[in-house]
Parts: C-alpha cells; structure tokens; sequence
C-alpha cells in the first residue's frame, strides 16, 4: 500500500512539473488581416500612450498616422522585438503573436 501511494505522488509531481504555464498574451488568437482600428491601436493605447503621448519627451504614437511613419521607418518594430536600441514597453516585452501582427500590418499595407 505503501508503494501504490508513494508511486502514485511521484506520477501526479511528474505531471504537474511537466505543466507550463501561459500568459492570456501568449495564448492569444492569430489576426490574419490586421487593421489600425481594430488591432493595433489598442495595442498601442495599452503599451504606448503612457510614454509616447502629446507633449512628451518621446515620439507621439497617438494617431494613425504616427503609428505608421514610426513603423514603416522600423524605429518602431526594431524597439518591440529587441533588435535596436532600448526594447518597448519598457515594463516588458509584447508577446510575439501581438509583434507578428504588428509586422503581418505593415507588410499587409498598413490598413486603417
């Protein structure tokens, strides 16, 4: 009897050790075709307004318009998935399904 439980502790702390977890972010549903409106603003009103607001030290990114010249200029998508300069949000990088859509927009023609 003793065995049975002691094997049946070692299965169950196996398994839950072999569990991950994941943020709502990553496990977020795939956009195939990505408008300013419905996709991307959103996600720069949460990660960006903050900081990259009128009157502020850094580059607006309030209107659609600003959000497409900081990313067809790649100043944007170079600062949200880590290859120039300081990575965006500064609280912590976007989850790579919300950067690949952000990329699937500009390749896509930037879609209001």
């Amino acid at each position: 009897m003793k065995k049975t439980i002691i094997m049946i502790l070692f299965v169950a702390g196996a398994f839950l050790a072999s569990c991950e977890s994941n943020t709502y972010n990553e496990i977020s549903v795939v956009v195939t075709n990505p408008t300013y409106t419905a996709n991307i603003e959103p996600v720069i009103k949460a990660n960006c307004i903050g900081c990259h607001s009128a009157g502020g030290t850094y580059p607006t990114l309030t209107t659609y318009a600003q959000v497409k010249v900081s990313t067809s200029t790649g100043n944007l998508l170079c600062r949200i998935d880590k290859t120039c300069g300081s990575v965006m949000p500064p609280n912590g990088a976007l989850a790579t399904p919300t950067i690949d859509m952000i990329k699937l927009w500009q390749q896509q023609g930037f879609i209001n």
